[in-house]
């Protein structure tokens, strides 16, 4: 059986991506597309609009292809700040160190 395509990715567009969205995530984006406007109007600035646009870009493409994972992806956050940081992370220089090795043993 073949493996299905992803669903198309949105465009950055706030129409595409409240209509990409699902419904529990559009207040969410509505807030930060009015504060964001604001902010814009202030600073002369398009970047933080190019931003959020492409923040939830990604995040309605995550959605589309993995629907709730974005409440997944903040409890998941919620849970390790909680719990005073990643415990079982590795610690960059031991990282190095290990693809150090790998780099020298090929």
């Amino acid at each position: 059986m073949p493996i299905p395509d992803p669903p198309p990715i949105p465009a950055a567009d706030p129409e595409a991506l409240r209509t990409a969205l699902p419904a529990v995530l559009r207040d969410t984006f509505d807030t930060e597309w009015v504060q964001v406007l604001d902010r814009a109007k202030q600073s002369h600035s398009l970047r933080e609009i190019h931003e959020l646009l492409n923040k939830w870009q990604h995040t309605a493409a995550m959605e589309l292809r993995a629907p709730g994972s974005y409440q997944r992806l903040l409890d998941k956050a919620a849970q390790i700040e909680s719990a005073g940081g990643r415990s079982s992370g590795v610690s960059i220089e031991d990282m190095r160190a290990l693809i150090q090795r790998r780099m020298q043993a090929s």
